[in-house]
């Protein structure tokens, strides 16, 4: 299945591995293991990334330095990898121009709509992670590879894109995958769930205590709303990353078919749209500069923040009904 990729990857001596601007645990994840991998194998191996790793995933990055992209450093390499994301500018603008460097750009991911700039690489939006993806790659080649370090990364991109286990992208496969992880990688689950998710100060709760305040509802309860100003961050001493999971509360509401989270983000309003139905946020946020998946996407919306919520609800009623 990912013979011809391998076959590609053996070819070259130093490669660049990019993970996508703002970046989350599977972009991370997934970037980390395949770097590791790559470099065990005797490459030279550079990976970037235009933004620093999240608070709480932070003890990922003494397994492999992840550099911001110096178009120097990148110029050394003879070929990309880009991780979970399917279109070059998702990377930063050194990335963006990648593609007309003349030297291959490879992709692993697992949304939909990939971009036609790609030379090759492994697309499959019916898997719920890029870092089951790396997974089978590597096993592929070695089922064996897969050191302690690299298990972990991999658990962690698992775990933050598949909402620990509980989506609907999750196969039987994602179990077994986990199952090996947690052997090779001599951890246990909770050892990577605190890391990632019970690392919050106070300040986060009340963020997350000023957020509850602005949910709405609309369409007889089947659509929730949660809307974060500037103000209600800086008062909060918070940033937007803080924000991290919140969407999670209104969706979790019992009526409620789909949840998105609006907040104003470097003079705009950031989109986060989630769904537990067969509302289409993918389709959703392409309203709105945007994509991702049946149930997770995200976008951009001009704002103000009241017209957001209300261009937004409207796009997704005309979907519900």
């Amino acid at each position: 299945m990912n013979s011809r990729l391998l076959k590609a990857l053996k070819a070259h001596q130093t490669i660049g591995v990019f993970s996508h601007a703002r970046p989350d645990g599977d972009a991370l994840g997934s970037q980390v293991a395949l770097s590791i991998w790559l470099k065990n194998m005797g490459k030279n191996i550079f990976a970037f990334n235009p933004d620093p790793f999240p608070d709480n995933l932070k003890w990922m990055e003494p397994f492999f330095p992840v550099q911001q992209p110096d178009a120097n450093v990148v110029n050394q390499c003879e070929a990309y990898v880009f991780l979970d994301g399917n279109k070059l500018d998702r990377f930063g603008e050194v990335a963006a121009q990648l593609g007309s460097s003349g030297r291959p750009c490879y992709m692993i991911d697992h949304h939909p709509d990939p971009e036609m700039e790609f030379d090759d690489g492994i697309s499959r939006p019916d898997i719920g992670s890029t870092a089951e993806l790396v997974y089978d790659l590597i096993c592929e080649h070695d089922s064996s590879a897969v050191t302690a370090e690299m298990a972990k990364a991999l658990y962690a991109g698992i775990i933050t894109d598949t909402g620990s286990l509980r989506f609907d992208s999750v196969r039987p496969q994602t179990h077994r995958i986990v199952a090996d992880l947690l052997e090779s990688g001599g951890f246990s689950p909770p050892e990577i769930h605190e890391a990632i998710y019970d690392n919050n100060e106070i300040r986060h709760l009340k963020l997350l205590g000023a957020a509850l305040k602005k949910i709405e509802l609309f369409n007889s309860n089947q659509l929730a709303t949660m809307s974060v100003t500037q103000a209600t961050l800086d008062e909060a001493g918070c940033t937007y990353a803080d924000l991290e999971g919140f969407v999670a509360y209104p969706l979790s509401l019992k009526q409620t078919k789909a949840a998105f989270l609006l907040c104003e983000k470097d003079g705009r309003i950031k989109l986060s749209l989630r769904s537990k139905s067969s509302l289409d946020v993918n389709k959703l946020a392409r309203n709105f500069e945007g994509g991702g998946h049946q149930k997770a996407a995200g976008g951009w919306h001009d704002g103000p923040i009241e017209q957001a919520v209300k261009d937004v609800v409207d796009q997704a009623s005309k979907q519900l009904n």
